[in-house]
């Protein structure tokens, strides 16, 4: 899933592992799709902590960039 896109969860193939009892206890998912969920949760943590940041115009980001050398 990039940025932007709905997560379709029924199109997800979903296998499980389950104990003695047949009860699931967790979930195997592909390795990409894992990174990717991680990178997800990454980001949305950064944003969350940033939330109470006063918002800066792009011409304020701009000259921060150019301040940092990174444009």
């Amino acid at each position: 899933m990039r940025w932007g896109e709905m997560c379709d969860l029924t199109a997800i193939r979903q296998k499980f592992v389950v104990d003695k009892k047949g009860r699931k206890t967790g979930v195997v998912i592909p390795l990409k799709r894992y990174r990717r969920l991680i990178e997800d949760l990454y980001d949305l943590s950064a944003i969350a902590e940033r939330r109470a940041e006063r918002p800066i115009s792009f011409q304020e980001l701009k000259r921060r960039f150019k301040w940092d050398a990174l444009i």
